[in-house]
C-alpha cells in the first residue's frame, strides 16, 4: 500500500481499543468496554489491567481483520502512553512495544488528552473539517480542559479543574441519584424528561478559566441529605428533575469558562472532546455559541467521544508524518502533561 497503515492502540483506563488508519481515514476502529466495574461503582485499577491483558489480543486482530490489511502491511503502532491508570497503561505500552519489535516498524507514543482533541481531524462525512486556530473544550471522567490550539502540535491549556473532573461529578451525584455505574449517559437519558429550572444548585466562584466540581457535588449531597429526611422517596419521586437540574448546573460551570476562554482569546473556533462531549445538554447548549458570538462550532461523532484507538491513531499518523517516533525504553506515564 502506497500510503501508510498505522495501528493504534488505547488502553489508558477501562477501555480497550485498536484502530487501524490510513492517511486520517479511519478503516476500522474496535473497542472492548469492560462491563464488571458496574459492580463496584467505578473502575478497580487491578481487574482494569487484567482485562486489558485478556482483551488486547483479539481487539488488536480484529482491527486488522474488519480494516482488510494484514500486519505486513502497518507501518507503525501508535499507542497511548498517558496520562492514565498505571496499570492499563502498562498493558498497552509493553504490547505495543513488542509489536513493533517483532514487525520492525517505528512506536510512536501519544498523549491521551491530545488524542481526545485530534479527533477533529479525521476525515469523517459526519465531521466538518476544523480549523486553526480554536479552542477545545475537552471533558471527561478524568480531565476537564480548555485548550487552545494553533497548529497540530502548537497548543496550550488555558485552563483546567482545580479538583474533580466534570465526567466525575456526573458520575458520583449519579450514584447518589441511585443510578449505576457509569451514571453520565443514565443522568442524561432521565434528564431529558425532566425540568432543569426545578432545583438549583451552588455554582463555584473562579476568576478566569479555572474549573471546580467537588463544591456542586457537595451542594447536591447536603440538599439531598435534607430532603430525604422530610420524604424518604423524595429521590425517587424527583429524579428526573433532580437529573436534570443537575445536569444544566454542570453544563452552566463548563460553558461559563468556554465564553470566558472566548473573550480572552477572540478565537471563534470552539471544538467539543472526551467522554462528556456526548451529553445531549452540551452539545445543545455550546451550539448557541454560533448565534450568540458568531462561533463555529465542531462537534465529534459519538463513537470517537469516548476512549477509543481511533484518536491515538489519527495523533500517530500526524507524528507518522513529521517522523516522530519513541524508542523501545519509552514508559507508561500514569501523569502525563499535554
Amino acid at each position: 500500500m502506497k500510503t501508510p497503515v498505522i495501528l493504534g492502540i488505547e488502553s489508558s483506563c477501562d477501555d480497550t481499543s485498536a484502530a487501524i488508519i490510513q492517511k486520517r481515514k479511519i478503516l476500522s476502529n474496535v473497542v472492548a468496554t469492560q462491563k464488571i466495574h458496574q459492580n463496584y461503582g467505578g473502575v478497580v485499577p487491578e481487574l482494569a489491567s487484567r482485562a486489558h491483558q485478556q482483551n488486547i489480543v483479539p481487539v488488536v486482530h480484529q482491527a486488522i481483520h474488519l480494516a482488510k490489511v494484514s500486519k505486513k502491511d502497518i507501518r507503525a503502532i501508535a499507542f497511548t502512553r498517558g496520562p492514565g491508570l498505571a496499570g492499563s497503561l502498562l498493558v498497552g505500552t509493553s504490547f505495543a512495544k513488542s509489536l513493533s519489535m517483532s514487525l520492525e516498524v517505528p512506536l510512536i507514543e501519544v498523549n491521551h488528552m491530545q488524542g481526545h482533541i485530534f479527533v477533529h481531524f479525521i476525515e469523517d462525512p459526519d465531521q466538518k473539517p476544523i480549523e486553526f486556530p480554536f479552542l477545545c473544550l475537552t471533558v471527561s471522567g478524568g480531565h476537564t480542559q480548555v485548550v487552545q490550539v494553533d497548529d497540530y502540535f502548537d497548543m496550550k491549556v488555558l485552563g483546567e479543574t482545580l479538583d474533580d473532573a466534570a465526567g466525575e461529578a456526573f458520575d458520583k451525584i449519579g450514584k447518589l441519584l441511585g443510578l449505576d455505574y457509569p451514571a453520565g449517559p443514565a443522568l442524561d437519558m432521565l434528564a431529558q424528561k425532566g425540568n432543569k429550572n426545578r432545583f438549583s444548585f451552588s455554582q463555584p466562584k473562579l476568576d478566569g478559566i479555572k474549573f471546580s466540581f467537588s463544591g456542586i457535588k457537595t451542594s447536591v449531597l447536603y440538599f439531598l441529605q435534607k430532603e430525604t429526611e422530610k420524604n424518604p422517596n423524595f429521590i425517587e419521586e424527583n429524579r428526573n428533575d433532580l437529573c436534570a437540574s443537575v445536569q444544566k448546573t454542570i453544563v452552566d460551570a463548563l460553558l461559563v469558562k468556554v465564553k470566558e476562554a472566548i473573550k480572552q482569546t477572540g478565537i471563534k473556533n470552539i471544538a467539543l472532546a472526551g467522554g462528556v462531549s456526548a451529553n445531549s445538554e452540551l452539545r445543545k447548549e455550546i451550539i448557541k455559541l454560533e448565534s450568540e458570538y458568531g462561533c463555529k462550532v465542531f462537534i465529534p461523532k459519538p463513537e470517537y467521544t469516548t476512549d477509543n484507538a481511533a484518536m491515538i491513531a489519527i495523533v500517530g499518523s500526524l507524528k507518522y508524518e513529521n517522523k516522530e517516533f519513541s524508542d523501545l525504553t519509552v514508559g507508561a506515564a500514569a501523569r502525563y502533561k499535554l
